[in-house]
């Protein structure tokens, strides 16, 4: 890989694209079967975006917004935008009009391409409120009405009307400097109103070099990707999108969560991304359906976790017996298990959040090579991963080559290198406040062991202080929560107060059950208000609150019917829950958990 000469993003996908250029890079499944889009391809069609910016005054410097679901025109879409020197604006689907308003002003985008009616129709309306946007580019046919005042211009006719090659795209492409911005990543909210995110192009080459160095031992060659998460987090971004495309790998974009499974069998990849929320997810589908397979197959699958826990851990070696009985019900269990993430995976990699250690342990068990990792969008994302030989999952690993970490007097991890931003868009104030002679201040608190491995012990922002003055980690306990069979999401309360409380939204296989069981119907308002069930998730909670200190415990908790999502604006688009959205919506019933 040509990493430390390749001067911008657009130089790499030329570069890449011309070899084997009737090769498949990108894939997506479309009237139920499996369609490619060669390199050849996908670079004219890259060549041919950035030609009709220019044409229509889009000047280098210039941003572009791109608002899709995750398919090939994205990522042409991305090396388009640059090609032509302008600056790509991701933004999430799931944005409302507001949301997608205030990206558009901050960033004073010019242009915006769109995929779909449905995406249009928000965004559309949130551009009439933008004089500044005036150009429209859309993936596939329109079926909305469109502001008089907005140009609109439809993606296959841009492209049926180009007649140019690639060297003109080629030429500009080794025009860049590597510190000249390519993207404007804003932050998905946890906290507050999203910041821009200035990433340039030789922060995200610098976090790929990092993770080619990193995978290497692995064997790479004809890797095989599934992407799954927004390409707009800057995670899927680097790690879904450009180190993928560095390599030369293929990417297949999955149809959605409720067909993963399936695309998983379809599509075989060789590595994969995704956020602890999604290993939780599949955790708990692996376990439901073997408690329901009971007898000797739930056994065979218990006795394969523990055998490989032991001998991943190797607190005590296996005996004899134990050795022979773990390769058997490798053959017989976590061959399967295997199967069903496509038979041929080389790594699971967990980002964007802490990864409980027992769900990591439980894959690891099963023989699925899981690497936790640790970054920031403010870092290009990649701060630190598990090197493969050396797996330790109570850590978040290494820091990638080419990054700097160290820990504040105070705990708070710091970061140098090249992949750390420029600055946030358009704030200078925040800028100053994380970017410190170099450093960027991450604002999690951690620590290094002495072989380097970091490990995370929160988020400074989101530590708890009780009325004591005693420190709690709200992730730690939601995690062990989430654990349960009987509770799906957490959140828990208690800054400035004497003990802590929770927010729980219950398991809705479990409610379903317990409903049955009990001749109740399955209502979620009505389950939330029954004291009953209140009292079988209680026993969830004592059972967690045995193994925690007692600043820990959770005394009181009261049950949500409603999951957090997405679309209730509660969860990030990462999976991630938004305390502060959620805590302005409870915050009553929270604080009526508290004496007096």
């Amino acid at each position: 890989m040509r990493y430390d000469a390749w001067r911008s993003l657009p130089e790499m996908f030329f570069d890449v694209t011309a070899e084997g250029g009737e090769r498949p890079l990108l894939w997506a499944k479309r009237a139920g079967a499996w369609q490619g889009v060669t390199r050849a391809e996908a670079a004219a069609q890259a060549a041919a975006l950035s030609r009709f910016l220019g044409a229509v005054g889009i000047a280098p410097g210039d941003r572009v917004m791109l608002v899709s679901e995750n398919r090939p025109e994205w990522a042409i879409a991305d090396f388009g935008i640059m090609a032509a020197g302008a600056i790509t604006v991701p933004a999430y689907i799931t944005n409302q009009i507001g949301d997608h308003r205030h990206v558009m002003r901050d960033s004073g985008a010019k242009a915006m391409i769109l995929s779909t009616a449905a995406l249009a129709e928000r965004a559309l309306a949130a551009a009439a409120g933008c004089p500044d946007l005036d150009t429209v580019i859309l993936i596939d046919p329109p079926e909305v009405s469109i502001p008089a005042d907005v140009e609109v211009t439809l993606w296959p006719d841009l492209l049926a009307a180009d007649g140019g090659g690639l060297d003109d795209a080629i030429e500009r492409s080794t025009a860049f400097r590597r510190s000249e911005t390519a993207c404007l990543i804003y932050t998905s909210g946890t906290g507050g109103a999203p910041k821009g995110v200035v990433l340039s192009h030789g922060a995200i080459l610098a976090n790929c070099q990092g993770a080619h160095r990193l995978l290497v031992d692995l064997g790479l060659g004809d890797e095989v990707f599934l992407s799954f998460l927004p390409l707009s987090h800057s995670y899927e971004h680097t790690a879904g999108m450009m180190f993928p495309i560095s390599i030369g790998a293929e990417i297949y974009y999955a149809e959605g969560l409720d067909r993963l499974a399936a695309n998983l069998v379809e599509v075989r990849p060789t590595i994969m991304t995704a956020v602890p929320r999604l290993y939780e997810t599949l955790h708990g589908r692996i376990t439901r359906t073997v408690a329901k397979d009971g007898g000797l197959k739930a056994r065979m699958f218990d006795k394969a976790v523990a055998l490989g826990i032991k001998r991943i851990e190797a607190k005590t070696p296996l005996s004899p017996i134990e050795r022979l009985l773990d390769r058997g019900l490798d053959r017989l269990v976590r061959s399967k298990v295997r199967g069903r993430f496509g038979g041929r995976l080389k790594a699971l990699v967990s980002g964007g959040a802490p990864l409980n250690y027992d769900i990591g342990m439980f894959f690891s068990s099963l023989g699925l090579r899981l690497l936790q990792g640790y970054g920031q969008s403010e870092a290009a994302p990649i701060i630190s991963v598990n090197p493969p030989d050396r797996v330790r999952l109570e850590t978040v690993g290494r820091p990638m080559a080419g990054v700097e970490v160290k820990i504040a007097e105070d705990g708070e991890i710091l970061v140098r290198g090249e992949s750390v931003m420029t600055g946030y868009w358009n704030n200078e104030e925040a800028t100053r406040e994380a970017l410190r002679d170099g450093w960027l201040h991450t604002g999690d608190v951690g620590e290094i062991d002495a072989d380097g491995y970091i490990r995370i012990t929160d988020r400074k922002k989101d530590i708890i202080v009780n009325s004591g003055g005693d420190n709690v980690s709200p992730q730690r306990i939601e995690g062990f929560l989430t654990l349960q069979p009987e509770i799906a999401q957490a959140m828990v309360y208690g800054d400035r107060r004497p003990h802590l409380v929770a927010l729980l939204v219950p398991d809705e296989e479990f409610a379903r059950s317990w409903a049955a069981e009990n001749g109740c119907p399955a209502d979620p308002e009505a389950l939330a208000a029954d004291d009953a069930f209140g009292a079988a998730v209680g026993a969830a909670v004592d059972r967690v609150n045995g193994g925690l200190s007692p600043i820990e415990r959770v005394r009181r908790f009261v049950l949500r019917a409603e999951p957090f999502t997405i679309e209730n604006e509660q969860l990030t688009p990462s999976l991630k829950i938004r305390r502060h959205v959620i805590t302005a919506a409870h915050r009553g019933e929270l604080e009526a958990l508290f004496p007096g």
